[in-house]
């Protein structure tokens, strides 16, 4: 006959329901089923709180509602991880965001704005004549998109 989990939660725990609960201590949050420790992270650790967050509502183990009440986070917050969970997997918290490049900077202008760069024009100089703002060149130098002669 199965026997059930007793919802013991020692002092200093904060219950999400009656089966699971957290403490954060030493910089260190840590998950309890009962009192098994089940998860630890780094307090700073936001991607393996959503991870594990997101898990315990895919198994059915937590609600949002409860995640939101017990975390103070916003619902929309929980429910955009938990998509990502379910279309991504764990991989999708930990990979490196994808970031667009400057459509601006076609092959044509890149080679036009580098002729200037390499005739000893400044960046805004060559930001009036090209009308692409200064900012995106200088990103674009930072990049090694185009190189910025030292004299």
């Amino acid at each position: 006959m199965p026997q059930l989990q007793l919802p013991l939660f020692p002092a200093g725990f904060t219950a999400i329901n009656n089966q699971i609960g957290f403490q954060n201590r030493d910089g260190k949050v840590a998950y309890f089923y009962g009192h098994l420790p089940v998860f630890q992270h780094e307090a700073a650790d936001l991607q393996s709180f959503r991870l594990f967050t997101s898990q315990l509502i895919a198994q059915g183990t937590a609600s949002q509602t409860e995640i939101v009440n017990a975390f103070g986070v916003p619902l929309i917050t929980v429910k955009r991880y938990v998509k990502v969970l379910r279309k991504e997997g764990s991989k999708g918290f930990f990979a490196e965001r994808k970031r667009r490049s400057a459509p601006v900077l076609t092959v044509e202008m890149r080679s036009r704005v580098q002729a200037l760069l390499d005739g000893g024009k400044s960046v805004p100089e060559i930001a009036r004549e090209t009308q692409v703002r200064a900012d995106t060149l200088h990103k674009a130098i930072r990049a090694g998109r185009l190189l910025k002669k030292r004299f």
